[in-house]
């Protein structure tokens, strides 16, 4: 009966090992990541759509500076992804939603490009959706610098 006991315990021991690893290692990607965080009351809608605002025939960013308690331990970007109804259906929609916030993502991989000390609204447009990834990326690139290089 030992012996059986023992062949039941080691499996589990392996398997809470494995378990533990892998926690580990999603704790430290998490750890280096940026996490976006979308803005939930109207309020905060209402005071970033005030400030400043960069153009494009793709999409509109607004940003305001940060308003919102974080503490120092927790990299977050706060930051809204908006799109009309008149864009077309859901599916429509949360492509370009989708399509956003990869290069957002992207863009704060790069570290310099996207200021964290700011909260930003992106409005999606319609030509958005039939953009190609690569292209769409490049003008957000220049889109973010330009909203940077002037201070409010």
């Amino acid at each position: 009966m030992v012996l059986g006991q023992e062949c039941r315990q080691k499996p589990a021991e392996n398997f809470c090992q494995e378990e533990g690893q892998r926690v580990g290692k999603d704790f430290l990607l998490k750890k280096s990541m940026t996490k976006l965080e979308s803005l939930k009351k109207s309020s905060h809608f209402q005071i970033v759509l005030k400030h400043r605002v960069v153009n494009s025939d793709l999409f509109s960013i607004y940003r305001a500076k940060n308003f919102i308690k974080k503490t120092k331990e927790n990299k977050k970007l706060y930051i809204s992804f908006v799109m009309k109804k008149k864009i077309g259906n859901a599916v429509k929609r949360n492509r370009i939603k989708r399509k956003l916030k990869s290069i957002v993502q992207k863009l704060l991989e790069m570290n310099s490009l996207i200021n964290l000390n700011y909260t930003y609204i992106i409005f999606g447009k319609e030509k958005a959706y039939k953009e190609r990834h690569n292209s769409l990326f490049e003008k957000m690139k220049k889109s973010f610098k330009r909203i940077d290089s002037v201070e409010l």
